[in-house]
């Protein structure tokens, strides 16, 4: 086996380059959110959108100081401990006007389904500290925390947030911090970014993949809602906002935009973009896309939640995407986001679980049987793995080819043992039981034939 392997490596640095330099993609899960890895799809095989399913209600905004328009909720875990943020608000249909003033509400879970309001003691509401505000003043139109994973982030603000203040002496994005995710503070006494139009959910995190702070807000673009962003070191000083990109995407009002790296794959960033229908009586619906530079995304244009999954999303604004993706305690094979609804009338909205299955926010799909061949790639480990299902005798097959696109002994498609079933990480084999450390970092192609079946993500893994 190991003269084989000499021979096959051998074989591709004999290989004349046909297709500029090779992706790197090393030890990285990579996922079919866009074309980059993809060199053609035949036969039946196509990449294909998919849906969340639509689970129960977690939260109805029921309290006096909550109502119909409570919005732009963010969840996050931490550790055992599931935060979610929101804020609270209430329209007065009789009257045309908000009810009371716009405060941030906390709420916390320990699976992600059933969800507490502590009463936090901390501000005053119609005489009352009992209740779970958690913010109240400057910043509670949409307050957006998260916490922070920079390893130079001191104790006293583990916790951050963005959030817009509307005073007209200084309008923009203000900061935030806590140690706690409970007790917050100003961290700037002004605005740290001031381009842009703030009516939303704006947002920032730290990103470990590119070792700086990203945020992502709204602006308005040639008369239409769009999305910006910048970058800091230390998330005071930001570069100058610029115009998110979209790769052969029409111009459509986008409002939250929901945008997070994916932390299967952290050097993918994903969102679920709001796309704003005004001619169709304000109606909003969210969208899936991906970017590899946090500045250019593919966007798919299918709502991911639907007017009807389940009910009460047509009404204005009554369909947004809430900021986070979790994975609830015990469940390895789906990740829970959640979305409103009911928005804007009667006494109260919902908030709303969906599942995704692992990596499955779109996949290689083939009915019946189709192929899809990558690009040059070069590859750090010694095993491919896949993320999988097939249908009654579907199944998947695997082969790795040289630059130049021939098949490589004993790693062709007849020598690769039918992959059959649903699973998340599945090694692939072939009757040579080939170790493939030999052949990496060096470029190789893959070429998938799927039957009946859909492939979510792969990897080479050590």
């Amino acid at each position: 086996m190991a003269r084989l392997i000499t021979l096959l490596a051998a074989t591709l640095l004999a290989c004349e380059v046909t297709a500029g330099e090779p992706n790197d993609i090393g030890s990285r899960r990579e996922l079919f959110v866009d074309d980059y890895l993809v060199e053609s799809l035949t036969g039946d095989a196509a990449i294909v959108l998919n849906r969340p399913a639509p689970r129960e209600a977690v939260l109805v905004t029921d309290k006096p100081w909550e109502g119909n328009i409570s919005a732009y909720y963010t969840v996050f875990r931490d550790g055992e401990l599931f935060r979610m943020y929101y804020r609270g608000a209430h329209y007065d249909e009789a009257a045309k006007a908000s009810a009371h003033r716009e405060v941030t509400c906390y709420a916390e879970s320990r699976d992600g389904v059933h969800w507490t309001r502590p009463d936090l003691g901390l501000f005053e509401f119609n005489g009352s500290k009992q209740n779970n505000i958690v913010l109240d003043g400057l910043g509670t139109h949409c307050f957006t925390p998260f916490k922070d994973a920079n390893p130079k982030c001191p104790a006293a603000a583990r916790y951050k947030a963005i959030s817009a203040g509307y005073s007209p002496a200084a309008p923009g994005l203000y900061i935030f911090q806590s140690p706690d995710g409970i007790h917050w503070s100003q961290a700037c006494d002004k605005p740290v970014i001031t381009k842009g139009a703030f009516d939303s959910q704006n947002l920032a995190f730290w990103d470990e993949s590119r070792g700086c702070y990203l945020d992502f807000h709204r602006t308005f673009h040639e008369g239409v809602r769009d999305i910006m962003t910048c970058r800091s070191d230390d998330f005071v000083n930001w570069t100058e906002p610029a115009l998110l990109e979209y790769t052969g995407s029409p111009r459509e009002h986008l409002y939250t935009n929901a945008i997070m790296p994916y932390q299967r794959a952290p050097h993918l960033l994903i969102g679920f973009p709001t796309r704003y229908l005004p001619n169709e009586g304000e109606r909003v619906e969210p969208t899936f896309m991906s970017s590899r530079d946090g500045r250019t995304f593919h966007r798919w244009q299918e709502a991911v939640i639907p007017p009807d999954a389940p009910q009460d999303r047509r009404g204005n604004r009554s369909n947004y995407m809430a900021w986070g993706l979790v994975q609830l305690p015990g469940d390895d094979r789906e990740l829970s986001v959640y979305g409103t609804e009911a928005y804007y009338t009667g006494a109260s909205s919902r908030l709303r679980r969906f599942t995704y299955r692992v990596d499955g926010f779109t996949a290689v799909r083939s009915g019946g049987k189709g192929q899809l061949t990558s690009k040059p790639l070069l590859f750090a480990g010694r095993t491919l793995t896949v993320n999988f299902r097939t249908s009654g005798k579907g199944s998947i097959r695997a082969e790795l080819q040289s630059e130049d696109g021939k098949s490589l002994r004993g790693l062709a498609l007849a020598d690769c043992r039918p992959l059959q079933g649903d699973e998340i990480e599945a090694a692939v084999k072939w009757e040579s039981d080939a170790d493939l450390g030999a052949l990496a970092g060096k470029p190789v192609r893959l070429c998938f034939e799927l039957d009946g079946a859909e492939l979510f993500s792969f990897r080479f893994a050590p």
